[in-house]
């Protein structure tokens, strides 16, 4: 069993920034995926960002390309979502989840929900006008 602890939401202004910040419990050495999925109101959960810690690889989806970066701290075994040029659709609940048991996958895939097993309990976004 894998908890997963996600941190850093709050309240921005359009074109500010925040960092999300997920720890997953336990030290899994291969490695994890792990991503970051988001919930806006009236909306499916979507993914949009994930990263395979071992093999350094990541994967946007295309509404944060360009303004989201996803990053893995190996030695403090944390996984970090830095956003940039918030908007005010980026408002949402964001949730960190993991899955230690890591194949290759398509970039598709690496976003899709039923890839992680494990999930946290969310974190909310708020970007106001």
């Amino acid at each position: 069993e894998v908890k997963v602890t996600e941190s850093g939401g709050g309240s921005v202004e359009a074109g500010g920034s925040l960092r999300l910040s997920c720890v997953p419990s336990g030290d899994n050495r291969g490695g994890y995926c792990m991503a970051w999925f988001r919930q806006r109101p009236g909306k499916e959960r979507e993914g949009i960002a994930a990263v395979n810690t071992n093999m350094r690889t990541t994967y946007y989806g295309d509404s944060v390309k360009g303004r989201f970066t996803i990053s893995h701290d190996n030695s403090e075994n944390t996984m970090y979502l830095q956003m940039n040029s918030l908007k005010p659709e980026d408002t949402a609940m964001y949730y960190c989840a993991a899955e230690p048991v890591c194949p290759p996958v398509t970039p598709q895939q690496a976003l899709r929900s039923p890839l992680y097993r494990y999930w946290g309990q969310g974190t909310q976004v708020t970007v106001s006008s």
